[in-house]
Parts: structure tokens; C-alpha cells; sequence
């Protein structure tokens, strides 16, 4: 009896790995990206409010309707794009689980799927088990001119054949911290006009975004928005990471077939996780809270930093921080997040994971990147213990 892997390429995740031997060493973990504190009092007791009341059977296959309604009334108040809740917005086991059902309903055997790296871990062996080939464009790295990375949309239209089936985007983006502008958005409804491609918008950090800045989702452009999938994470949104709940919002015929992935894959979500958050979403302030509660999280590491020899990175929004190692050391990120964690007690993830090959030179940016969603005193700590290097 022979074991062929589907994913021969694929072990244990550098997340993982680096959250265990953050463990093992007791350092700060300020490298998996998850708060070190509870969600709100408020949600917590809405959810056990909601066991109390026998909300602990499978609810609706598609998510609790009250929830979808909710998604529903958020979603037009923020980006201005109605989506029926009945037909166009599905409650999903995390973000994670949305984005899987999506790649696997849309992707067939053959298919070429458009991802910008560095990129979230998820999307490529997802493309391999549907069967699709993956095309990545990287982004364009820091430089002393322009001190974060940028998206060459030329590249990204050049990647586009009549086999592209599917483009990932992810913004506010993880790692790098960057987010859409209208330019973008512009470029974007420029590509793709003449394709039939369509869009998947990893947008879990949409609620995490600074300075004054508006999150630009793919909702908010009728020609984006028509062909694309809108997956976000009630994990992130509501420092609630180990409920893993989250949704997607796609039109009636794309929700269809996410549907059908959806119900096999694990049918449904947990009822009182989705009736509690449905209850707590009508009051709007816990979200629109979070871009001012989370900046002040960054200014703090941010600061804290300027007295180090790391170099910060702007971040424009989720609760990730990249920082410039290259005053300290020339090991490559991954090696240098592994001495950080086991010399210095402080655990990062290296950039250098977010792409496809990353022992590559051109992976290879000298950055690490900082999850700062931790109580300030954790990161008081950190930044103490990154003054010493």
C-alpha cells in the first residue's frame, strides 16, 4: 500500500513552530498573530446567554438568519453594497474555512490562480488541492526610498491569461501592513474589466486600520464587487481568534456554489458563538472602536522601538509591524526570528515565510514581523527585551 501526499511540500506551519518554541524557551510570543487578552465582557456573557437559552443545536445550514442580517446591515452601512442575507452571506468556520470552500468551489483542475505574495500561508496548498496552479507576482519590496513594500499592478495584469480563473487579494494585508487606496481600486477595475476572472478579498482586518484611513473593500466598487468573494473574521474583529467564526458575502450564484462546499466541508457553525455575535454586532461602537484601540497598541511598539536597533516599518493597518534587522545581523529572517526567540526571548515570524520559496534570496528581506495585539504591559516587556540587543 503506497501514500501519495497531496501536499508532498507542506509540513507543520512556521506559525506553529515558532508559537512552540516561543514555549518551549518562554519567550513573548509576539510573532502568531492573537491577542493575549478576552474579548468583551459583553460578548462573552451574550454567548452564554445564548446556551442558556438552548441555542445549542445545528442551526441553519447557511449561518443563524439573524447574524446574516446583521452582516448584511454592516456591510451596507460601511462599503454601501446591500447583500441579501438570505442568498448572499454565509457564516463560516473562520475566515479560514471561508476562503477554502471559495478556492475549492471556484477552482478547477488546470486553473491558474493569480496570488500577490508575500502572502498568507493558506492560499497556495488551498490552490493545489483544488487541482489549480498557482501564479504568483511579488510584491515590490522596501527600499530607502520607499520604506514598504508596493503592489506592481503591471506585473499582476501580465499574470492574467484565459486561464486565470481566480485573484487573491488580501488588504489590509498580512504581513506587510499596507491597504488599498482608490488608485488601487482603480487598477484593479482596470485589469480585470475585460476577463472573467474572478476576486477573492481576504479582508479579515478590514476594522484595523490607522491614521484617518478609510478601509476600501471590494464591496464598495460595483464592477469589483459582481464578481467577487468578501470573506471576513469575527476572530480579529472581536480579539475572539479561538471561536474561529467568520463570513463571506459573494453574489447569490457564487454563494450558491460556496454553499455547496460549505455544507460538506463542516455544514455549519456553532449556534450560540453565532447568536451571541449577532446580538452583540447591534451595537456598532465595538467595531468601529477598534482602528483608534489598535493604533495605539502600534504607536506603543512603534516607540518603544525607536529606542532599539530595529528599524519599524509603516504599517497602515492589521496588528502587524514589520521591522529592519539589517543593523543587528545578515542571517537570513529565518534564522534570525529562531536566535530572537531562543537568545532574546521574544518570538517573531520572518517575512521570508510568506512566500513561496523561502530560503530565496530575493524571499529574503532582512524583516521580521511583530503581532502587536498584545496587553501593553506584554509589550512593554518585548520592547525591553529588544533594547538589549
Amino acid at each position: 500500500m503506497r501514500l501519495i501526499s497531496k501536499l508532498p511540500n507542506v509540513g507543520t506551519t512556521i506559525f506553529t513552530v515558532m508559537s512552540q518554541l516561543a514555549n518551549d524557551h518562554k519567550a513573548i510570543n509576539l510573532g502568531q498573530g492573537f491577542p493575549d487578552f478576552d474579548p468583551d465582557i459583553d460578548l462573552m456573557t451574550k454567548v452564554s446567554q445564548a446556551m442558556m437559552e438552548s441555542h445549542n443545536q445545528y442551526p441553519p445550514m447557511a449561518g443563524v438568519p439573524e447574524l446574516r442580517n446583521e452582516i448584511s446591515l454592516k456591510v451596507k452601512e460601511l462599503y454601501g453594497r446591500l447583500y441579501d442575507p438570505n442568498q448572499e452571506v454565509t457564516v463560516t468556520s473562520g475566515a479560514t474555512e471561508a476562503l477554502m470552500a471559495s478556492i475549492l468551489a471556484f477552482v478547477h483542475e488546470g486553473d491558474e490562480v493569480v496570488v500577490i505574495e508575500p502572502c498568507y500561508d493558506l492560499y497556495l496548498p488551498a490552490i493545489e488541492l483544488a487541482g489549480g496552479r498557482p501564479v504568483v507576482v511579488a510584491m515590490q519590496a522596501p527600499t530607502e526610498q520607499v520604506p514598504r513594500y508596493s503592489i506592481d499592478w503591471q506585473a499582476v495584469r501580465d499574470a492574467i491569461t484565459d486561464r486565470s480563473k481566480l485573484l487573491i487579494l488580501n488588504f489590509p494585508h498580512n504581513p506587510t501592513g499596507i491597504n488599498m487606496q482608490e488608485s488601487d481600486l482603480d487598477a484593479l477595475e482596470d485589469i480585470v474589466q475585460n476577463t472573467g476572472i474572478f476576486l477573492l478579498g481576504d479582508e479579515v482586518y478590514e476594522h484595523i486600520v490607522f491614521d484617518g484611513q478609510q478601509h476600501l473593500s471590494l464591496a464598495t466598487r460595483p464592477a469589483l464587487s459582481a464578481r467577487s468573494i468578501v470573506i471576513s473574521s469575527f476572530g480579529k474583529t472581536y480579539n475572539a481568534t479561538g471561536w474561529k467564526v467568520g463570513y463571506c458575502c459573494a453574489p447569490a450564484a457564487m454563494t450558491a456554489e460556496i454553499r455547496k462546499v460549505h455544507q460538506f466541508m463542516v455544514f455549519t457553525v456553532n449556534s450560540p458563538m453565532q447568536v451571541g455575535l449577532a446580538n452583540y454586532m447591534k451595537n456598532s461602537r465595538a467595531h468601529l472602536a477598534l482602528s483608534s484601540f489598535y493604533q495605539q497598541k502600534r504607536d506603543r511598539l512603534v516607540a518603544g522601538l525607536a529606542g532599539t536597533r530595529f528599524k519599524p516599518l509603516q504599517t497602515q493597518g492589521s496588528f502587524f509591524l514589520l521591522a529592519d534587522y539589517s543593523a543587528i545581523s545578515d542571517m537570513p529572517e529565518a534564522d534570525f526570528a529562531r536566535w530572537m526567540t531562543t537568545e532574546h526571548g521574544v518570538g517573531v515570524i520572518p517575512v521570508s515565510a510568506f512566500y513561496q520559496d523561502a530560503a530565496a534570496d530575493r524571499s529574503n528581506h532582512q524583516l521580521i514581523r511583530f503581532c502587536f495585539a498584545k496587553r501593553d504591559d506584554t509589550l512593554d516587556t518585548a520592547i525591553a527585551r529588544l533594547a538589549k540587543i
